[in-house]
Order: C-alpha cells, then sequence, then structure tokens
C-alpha cells in the first residue's frame, strides 16, 4: 500500500427529513446565494423545504446551472453574488450544480480574472459553500474537485482546492425520486466507473480498499436496475446516493494506483460533441479496458471473479466475460456504449486527438504510458 494523507472536513446529513438541518448549519446573519440547476426542485418539493429551513436568512436565488456548468452561466452567478453582497453559497443540485458553485465561491474571492482560476493560478480562499444533492453522481457534495465547461474554447477545465470542500452537504434521498431515468442511469454509470478508476489498476497490497471498491460496485449493479424499476423505492436511492458519494469522497483511493484516462478522454468527447459526461465514460471504459488488458490483466481477472462471479475457464476468456458484462450493465441501464450511437464515427477521431494533446494528456494511465497511439486505438474499439 502507498503512502497517503487522507482529509475530508465535510459534514454529511444523510436521510428523510434532513433539509431541515440547514438553519443549524447556515448562520442566521449570512447572505446566502442560492444556486440552482433547472426546476425540477420547485414540483418535488425540495425548493419548499430549503425556502421553509432559510426562512428567517437573506437569500438570492440564481437558477439556471447546466449539466457540464458553462462558464459563461457561472460568470453571471458570481455578479449576481457580488451584487447582493453574498458571503455564504449553498448549492441545491447534483454534480453539475455544486462544482459550478465551488467555483463561483472561489471567484467570490480572487482580484483577478476569474478564468484564471481555471487555467492554473491557485485558488487561495473561497466562500464558504453547503449544498443540498439531488442527483447521487459524481460525489462532488464531499470533496474539493470540480469541472467547468467553456464553450468558447471548447474544453472542461478541472480545477481543484482543499477549500472547496463543502461545509456540510445534506443526502435527502426522497429529493431524487423525480429524476428521469436517464438522469437515474448516468448517475449509477458516473459512480460505477469512479469506482473502477481507483480500482482496476494493479495490485497495490491493499485488500481492504479492494473489498470496499467490489462491495461498490457490487451494489451498484444489484440497486441500479431496480431504481428504474421503482424509483420512488427509498431503500434502493438510499443505497445509491451512498454509493457515489463514497465512491468519490476520498477514502476508496487512499493508498492505491488511479487510472482516470477514461474520465480524461470522455471530457474531450463532452467538450467537443456535448455528449452526457456519464454516457462518455460508457462509451469509453469497455474499449479501454480491451486496449489495456495485459498490463491490468491481474486486477481484470479479480474484478472478474469477484465482481461478476466467473472464476471458470481460461484467464483471456475470464476478461472477455467481465468486459462484456460491464458493456451489458451500462446497456441494460439504456445508456449507449458505442460512438457510433452518438452519431460520431472515425472521421472524429483526429480532433478529439488533437484535443488530447493540446491539453498535454498524451501519457495517462495508471504507469503513464498510454499516449496518443493508444488512445487512437481506444477510440477505434469504441466505434
Amino acid at each position: 500500500m502507498r503512502n497517503f494523507t487522507f482529509y475530508n472536513p465535510t459534514r454529511l446529513h444523510f436521510g428523510a427529513g434532513q433539509i431541515a438541518r440547514l438553519s443549524e448549519e447556515i448562520p442566521p446573519s449570512s447572505r446566502v446565494l442560492i444556486t440552482l440547476g433547472g426546476g425540477s426542485i420547485f414540483q418535488n418539493g425540495v425548493w419548499q423545504q430549503v425556502e421553509d429551513a432559510l426562512s428567517g436568512h437573506h437569500t438570492s436565488r440564481f437558477a439556471g446551472i447546466e449539466a457540464n456548468p458553462q462558464f459563461a452561466t457561472l460568470i453571471r452567478g458570481l455578479e449576481q453574488a457580488r451584487a447582493a453582497a453574498c458571503d455564504f453559497i449553498l448549492a441545491v443540485g447534483g454534480g453539475s450544480v455544486i462544482d459550478g458553485s465551488k467555483f463561483i465561491a472561489a471567484a467570490l474571492c480572487h482580484p483577478g480574472d476569474p478564468l484564471e482560476l481555471l487555467t492554473g493560478t491557485p485558488i487561495s480562499a473561497a466562500m464558504p459553500l453547503g449544498c443540498v444533492l439531488t442527483l447521487a453522481a459524481t460525489g462532488s457534495e464531499s470533496n474539493g474537485k470540480g469541472v467547468v465547461s467553456h464553450a468558447g474554447r471548447q474544453e472542461k477545465l478541472p480545477f481543484a482546492s482543499p477549500l472547496l470542500y463543502p461545509r456540510f452537504a445534506i443526502l435527502d434521498p426522497r429529493s431524487t425520486f423525480s429524476l428521469p431515468p436517464r438522469q437515474i442511469s448516468n448517475g449509477v454509470v458516473e459512480a460505477f466507473v469512479h469506482t473502477l478508476e481507483q480500482y482496476l489498476t494493479y495490485p497495490a497490497g491493499a485488500p481492504l480498499q479492494d473489498r470496499y471498491a467490489e462491495g461498490l460496485l457490487r451494489t451498484l449493479i444489484e440497486e441500479g436496475p431496480k431504481a428504474l424499476v421503482t424509483p420512488c423505492n427509498y431503500a434502493v436511492r438510499a443505497n445509491l446516493m451512498l454509493c457515489a458519494n463514497q465512491a468519490m469522497n476520498g477514502v476508496l483511493g487512499c493508498g492505491v494506483p488511479h487510472d482516470w484516462s477514461t474520465h480524461l478522454i470522455g471530457h474531450e468527447l463532452t467538450a467537443l460533441y456535448h455528449i452526457d459526461h456519464a454516457q462518455t465514460l460508457a462509451v469509453i471504459l469497455p474499449a479501454l479496458l480491451n486496449e489495456r488488458r495485459a498490463v491490468k490483466q491481474a486486477k481484470l481477472l479479480q474484478y472478474a471473479e469477484r465482481v461478476w462471479d466467473f472464476n471458470l475457464g481460461k484467464s483471456e476468456a475470464r476478461i472477455d466475460a467481465a468486459i462484456n458484462a460491464t458493456r451489458d450493465f451500462f446497456q441494460r441501464l439504456g445508456v449507449p456504449t458505442r460512438l457510433g450511437e452518438h452519431g460520431l464515427d472515425a472521421g472524429a477521431i483526429p480532433q478529439i486527438l488533437a484535443q488530447l494533446q493540446r491539453h498535454g494528456l498524451t501519457a495517462l494511465g495508471e504507469h503513464a504510458d498510454l499516449d496518443l497511439e493508444g488512445c487512437e486505438r481506444i477510440l477505434l474499439k469504441a466505434l
């Protein structure tokens, strides 16, 4: 096991009725910018609970943060927060709303061009942030990372700082009951791939982390399809919400190697072609596992046995079965797993590779040995 330092200061309030605790978490003297996505929270009762909990607070509401939050939209939110002299940010939504709110929190304390925070300037201060989660997927509610899309640059720009951990996160599974099937499926896929990216590398003498990852994966496989059939099943939604949180709150990746290649290639697909982030992961991951099967052989065999119960036959056949089972799982959730299903053919590959090169992503993977030629083979396998 590798050395590691773990830090996570986010307080989680998990379960039904926990939105009422907003009044305890946000000081009564605060001027709160409440950030939102679309209008679903006004139909499912979440907004009413937030409004009731903050009835004694000064609030300013900023709505319209998109999936893959756009820089231009967030600048409008920043301007509104400054005009209202806000000193606390409350994100009510999924990972995109939370990521966008983290950027606003940092930009409020930055004296220069906000774009600098997405292009290498360290974050030195941030307004306090809390969140009410309404979509279980990214784990952004309890980590210090975010991604912002910039349409003019055709880029997804990541940023991170310990200053951006939310002070608290409220996870009420009932707030996810009204999600459409596409968002339910996307959330399950994203949590699943997050987990695999911290697991499917090479043995690192970390059996606890391995078993933890395998438990998350098996739970997602069991519970994910149920959420599509019975979307208001509290127990199912609670398990999915906690899985997504635990996949990206930092614990799972302690002391083990990571491989974020699927995510990084997927980001380019979203930036160029506006494909849902989770759906890019479902396209790239099976192809990447096929391309990298020799490098990942030991963990792929472990994945085949412990997650999919494939423990008979030759090694290559078991690896094939595990990769095919992964693709089939995504398809059972209704998520496409081929570039062609998104209207892309081999003609798109040079543009994707050019973006990877532009961003310096030419040595990916747990061994930093996945070059552009390897990425090209992955993309061809994903057609």
